[in-house]
This record gives structure tokens, sequence and C-alpha cells, in this order.
């Protein structure tokens, strides 16, 4: 707020009033000369990313913002528009190239590795997902021990690290200590096995990584999330929540497929999933990993829930 705002005109005298001005033109003047704090997004044209590079600028970062197309218009336009909202810097950088983070994360007080392989379908996992998201980790982290500006790390990963078992009876309750079975993942390969397999050792990796190389890294591990996108293109965690409605029978199926893997079908919201990277990155007792989920429900009773609220869409209720 200005100071002439906040000083109205009605102060008892003229010398009150000027006492107030000068008062507030002090603060304002110490508060531009403190310094401002500059956060790395990578992958930051993605879904989660762009609403977190979103909600920092808006808290008053700079932001760094890593691309693998910096020139591209379709993937990046969204971020270009958000630099009405301050400093914000995009730099091409691949997961798959050591050092492309160098110059992204030089100067940054906190980096928030975002970007990952995703392909659901891949023929390949070891060689398409696996290995990249290990090796694309590692190289992000290495390029945060070589700036020594980073205070902290947070690292994006996924239900799927936590939530692929072998269900035995109901009534499971999975926390932060909980992880997804690599012998039943690598030996059954169930849909999506690939996915789950890349985010379970890239999380192991980089905490390894991170303990032997004094990087404060955080975790946060968000269920399905859904909400609002930034950018043009309609990204596949969307595509499957709204599947109900829009009557696609394949990601219906993957909604099954999701509930017979991990028991439950769980959501979070995209901008509260942003905002608790930021909480976790700024508070300084924060540590290990979270789960950040709003709901846990059924299919059956999802279906029900949207067939009652959106009658004209005839969602599938069997």
């Amino acid at each position: 707020m200005q100071a002439a705002e906040r000083c109205s005109a009605s102060q008892d005298t003229v010398l009150e009033l000027l006492a107030c001005l000068l008062a507030c033109l002090k603060e304002e003047i110490e508060m531009a000369g403190q310094e401002q704090k500059t956060a790395c997004v990578t992958g930051g044209n993605g879904f989660i990313a762009s609403t977190l590079v979103k909600q920092l600028l808006e808290k008053g970062y700079a932001v760094n913002v890593t691309v693998r197309d910096p020139e591209n218009a379709a993937k990046v336009g969204h971020l270009k528009r958000l630099r009405s909202l301050g400093r914000l810097t995009i730099f091409r950088a691949d997961l798959s190239e050591e050092g492309s983070f160098d110059a992204a994360v030089s100067g940054c007080h906190y980096v928030f590795l975002v970007a990952a392989p995703v392909n659901m379908a891949a023929e390949d996992a070891e060689n398409e997902l696996i290995k990249p998201a290990i090796r694309g980790t590692l190289n992000l982290l290495g390029s945060c021990v070589k700036a020594k500006t980073v205070k902290r790390v947070v690292l994006t990963s996924s239900a799927a690290s936590v939530s692929i078992n072998v269900l035995e009876g109901t009534g499971m309750v999975l926390d932060e200590e909980a992880w997804s079975d690599l012998t039943y993942l690598t030996s059954e390969k169930p849909p999506s096995w690939g996915y789950a397999v890349s985010k379970v050792l890239a999380e192991k990796e980089a905490s390894k990584f991170a303990l032997e190389n004094g990087i404060d890294l955080v975790t946060m591990i968000p269920a399905l999330t859904i909400g609002p996108a930034l950018g043009a293109e309609v990204n596949l965690s969307s595509m499957l929540g709204v599947s109900l409605l829009s009557g696609n029978e394949e990601l219906i199926n993957g909604f099954r497929m999701m509930q017979t893997l991990s028991g439950s079908i769980s959501f979070t919201h995209v901008e509260d999933i942003c905002r608790a990277h930021i909480f976790v990155a700024e508070t300084e007792s924060a540590s290990g990993r979270y789960i950040c989920c709003s709901v846990n429900t059924s299919l059956p009773v999802l279906a029900k829930f949207l067939a009652e609220r959106y009658p004209r869409y005839k969602v599938p209720t069997e």
C-alpha cells in the first residue's frame, strides 16, 4: 500500500499527517532494500508447475523457469503472460543434459523440482521412464550443489510412489512412511508400472544424494491433481479427473485400475498442492515427505456424486 493511501488527510494536524507520511515512506524504502528471493521451477510449463510459478510471483518472488523449448510459443505463452505479476526469466534446460540447469539454479534460494518424464504407455519403461527420471533428478541436484545458494529443494513426487501395493483386506492407512511395492510392480507389471517405479527410485536416489551432498530436501507427494490449468494443453490428470463426465471409457478404466492398485481414488487441488510446495520451502522445520491429499473416495461413490450433481452428463453409476 502506498504511503499516501495509508495516511489520511483527516489526521488531526498537518504535523501528524507529515509524521505519518515520513514513517510510511521510511518503511517502504526499507522494504525495497530487502533482498528479493529467487526461486527456480523446473518443467515450468507443466500443469502443477505453471500454477506454482504464478503463486510464487504473487508472493513477491523472482522466478526462474526451465522448459525444454523456450521458443515454443504454444507451450510458454502462458508463462510469458505471467510476467505482469513480477520478474520471471525463462531458461532452456533438459533433464537428460548434465549441467543444463546450472544457469537457472544459480543464485536461487529455493528450487522446485517438478519436471519429470511422464509416459504412462511407455513400451520400454526402463529406458523411457525409470533411468531418465533418476538421471534428471540427479542432474538437477548436481546443479544445486554447484550454485551454493540453494537453501532448500522441494521435489514433486506422486502418490504412485506410496499407494501401489498388494492389498490384503480393508482399512489400510498409507502415510509418509509407506512406499509402493517395487517387487510387485516389476514382477507383475500392472498398467503404468514404470511410472510408479520411476517415482519411487527417483525419490530414493534424491534422498541419498541430498544426504551425501548436504542438500536440504523436502518431498511433496500429491494425489491425483485436478483444477484449472493455466496452459492451453489439457494434462492427463485433468482428463482422468473428468472422465466420468466426458464418457471416455479408456480413462474410466484408468480410474478402475487406480482403485484396484491403491484401494481408493484420491484427489488434491492444483492450487492446494502449489501452496503446500511454497509452505514447506519457507518453513524451516519442514523435512522428509509430505502427502498432499484432499479427499479419498471410491469410483462408485464418485460416480454417484457426479450423476446427482450433473444429471445432463449421464454419468454411468454401474
